[in-house]
């Protein structure tokens, strides 16, 4: 029996390298940043664990690459970009070159990276298929589902940023697994009020100010794993969602996962303005979602403040 992919399953995982001063809060948004990473589609699952050409025709699907890049200072400058696919996830640069593909270079300005991908099909320079050296470097032989590092790497001026994504890859072990679906946040609210992404609604003084999500517990999907023993395991999601802004803070940076029980987290933070030598102006703010399993959305909104 040639089994390839061993063991379906799930992880995600977002980072970024750079250079930043030891008081900078993750919610005050004011340098060069990914924010967000999500492949439309989250998780490539083949229809059967046996290396077939079935199988691998899934598992090189094209995908969507996408990257919430912010640059609040940076005045719309142009951003250099390279995307890497490697073969190991603690090489959070992708620096191996004998085990790395490049996926797209090219040239952006703050917003949404969108690029289409292939990174099942990509090749290494010896002729290996990539996908089989992430296999090879798995402690775990694709336990929990095999993850192909995507790195990008982003330049600007004197800055340079890394940000890594985990791409999913897995077969159906067990009866009842099915690939992830992509999260979408369905709206939020300022101080209890609908907030349209056309709207700027105005904020004076110094608050807080609340923001929630609309309630995603219905769409928190239900899903399947495989145990120790290869029997079905059946969890749920909780989904997290970190928030950001280009000015002020919110302590409350990340909100929603679970607890040590199970219950799921609230998702309502306080963007507080800053306290001194604050002058009216737009306020961009972000919330970006993440379902733990390698799908992630974001929403932006804006507002205008005056102390």
């Amino acid at each position: 029996m040639n089994t390839w992919l061993k063991y379906g399953g799930l992880l995600l995982t977002l980072g970024a390298v750079a250079c930043v001063d030891p008081d900078d809060k993750p919610s005050n948004v004011h340098d060069l940043r990914v924010l967000g990473i999500a492949v439309e589609r989250p998780e490539l699952m083949a229809p059967t664990c046996e290396l077939t050409a079935e199988a691998l025709e899934v598992l090189t699907n094209e995908v969507s690459y996408r990257a919430l890049v912010v640059d609040p200072k940076g005045e719309g400058r142009s951003i250099a970009y390279t995307l890497w696919a490697c073969a190991d996830p603690e090489d959070t640069l992708c620096e191996n070159t004998a085990e790395r593909v490049q996926l797209a270079q090219g040239t952006m300005t703050p917003g949404e990276l969108v690029v289409p991908i292939r990174p099942g099909a990509s090749v290494l320079s010896d002729g290996t298929l990539l996908l089989d050296k992430v296999r090879q470097a798995d402690p775990y032989e694709g336990f929990g589902g095999l993850r192909m590092p995507l790195v990008l790497n982003l330049t600007a001026g004197s800055e340079a940023i890394y940000a890594q994504k985990l791409m999913v890859f897995s077969c159906p072990l067990v009866p009842g697994m099915a690939p992830n679906q992509q999260p979408e946040l369905q709206g939020l609210r300022l101080e209890g009020q609908p907030w349209a992404e056309e709207a700027l609604p105005e904020l004076t003084g110094q608050g807080p100010f609340v923001i929630t999500a609309e309630d995603v517990s219905a769409l928190e999907e239900a899903y399947v794993v495989p145990g120790f023993r290869r029997e079905a395991v059946s969890l749920k999601e909780a989904w997290s969602i970190s928030w950001h802004a280009s000015l002020g803070e919110i302590p409350d940076e990340e909100t929603g996962g679970a607890d040590f029980n199970g219950e799921p987290g609230r998702h309502r933070v306080e963007w507080e303005p800053p306290e001194k030598d604050g002058v009216a102006q737009e306020v961009t703010f972000w919330a970006v979602a993440r379902d733990g399993r390698g799908g992630s959305t974001w929403l932006i909104r804006k507002a205008r403040w005056s102390p």
